[in-house]
């Protein structure tokens, strides 16, 4: 009897062993931080508002026997997710929290990256579309300025990034199926994109995806590129991205621009522009530039705006004529 119970608990001992390859870690990351931020204009002078750094990353990955390296990510955002339940009402609901962006990829030297996107994917295309100032308009558009349009399929999509073909040359491709629900006939979108860094200092990226979100009448495409120099303490950038829809007139073109100087490991600082134009006759272009400034010393970094915004949406009126700052803290430990 004992003999049979040894052997059980052996065969046991090495199910437990052999099961435990396929176990992962998850390790989590966050940022200690204090930010304040205000608005204030001819029309406008709102409230200081105070916020803190309220997002965990939680991440693992590990390698199989195959040689593939398998990573996941979920990322927790309070209030992300929330969702007014009538334009009358205050009250959120969170149907989706607490998650805000997760995802799983897998990648080899020989095969290249493939991640699928669960929730927040990027197109190949908007994955460029970030400003080079940083995409200031987000800060105006709790006061009606206008929104950047993107061909980001969000939820349930993959990206795909090709090994190596040619040193300093990275090709990606993205795919989001066709979206259930809407009109018949829809069809996947799919993106591609390049970056290039062969030249010291100097990065060159392009993309491109389809857009098919509501039939034919308004199939298109959104293109977008950047570029970036650095020399020295000195970094220059430059980005563009155009949302064009057949047989509308809700085209967009974001064009934007930087000039960072680092002054010293501690101190750096920043100017930048951004400009956003329709193909709707006689809407003005929304215009923002500003200042950024930071300070790093001892684990925590200081951080400051200042920026301005003209015909936030696309008008003369007076209320489209805004100003924002913000202060913030961060701690590193």
């Amino acid at each position: 009897m004992n003999n049979f119970k040894k052997i059980g608990m052996t065969a046991l001992a090495a199910s437990l062993v052999s099961t435990s390859v396929f176990a992962g870690e998850m390790t989590v990351a966050g940022s200690a931080s204090i930010n304040t931020e205000g608005h204030s204009g001819t029309a406008v002078n709102e409230a200081t508002t105070f916020s803190m750094g309220n997002q965990l990353t939680f991440s693992g990955s590990g390698e199989l026997d195959n040689g593939m390296t398998v990573s996941l990510s979920f990322v927790i955002d309070q209030g992300d997710d929330g969702t007014t339940v009538a334009p009358s009402s205050t009250t959120k609901k969170f149907g989706d929290a607490p998650f805000d962006s997760h995802s799983v990829s897998v990648s080899s030297d020989a095969l290249g990256t493939l991640v699928f996107h669960g929730e927040g994917g990027s197109s190949a295309a908007s994955a460029l579309d970030t400003t080079a100032a940083g995409d200031m308009w987000d800060n105006f558009d709790s006061n009606g300025g206008v929104k950047v349009k993107d061909s980001g399929p969000g939820d349930n999509s993959i990206m795909y990034t090709l090994p190596s073909l040619m040193d300093d040359l990275a090709i990606s491709a993205s795919y989001n199926p066709s979206i259930s629900g809407t009109t018949p006939g829809n069809e996947a979108e799919i993106g591609l994109s390049a970056t290039y860094t062969g030249v010291e200092g100097l990065s060159l990226s392009y993309g491109v995806t389809d857009l098919d979100r509501a039939g034919t009448a308004t199939d298109g495409d959104q293109t977008a590129w950047k570029a970036s120099y650095v020399y020295g303490s000195v970094t220059v950038a430059a980005t563009n991205s155009e949302y064009d829809v057949t047989g509308t007139a809700s085209d967009q073109e974001v064009s934007s621009y930087k000039i960072s100087y680092t002054v010293s490991d501690a101190i750096s600082i920043g100017y930048g522009s951004e400009t956003i134009s329709t193909s709707t006759s006689g809407e003005l272009d929304a215009e923002y530039d500003g200042f950024n400034a930071s300070y790093t010393a001892g684990g925590m970094t200081i951080s400051a705006a200042m920026q301005d915004g003209a015909e936030i949406a696309h008008s003369t009126a007076v209320a489209e004529d805004v100003e924002y700052w913000s202060l913030g803290l961060s701690f590193a430990f």
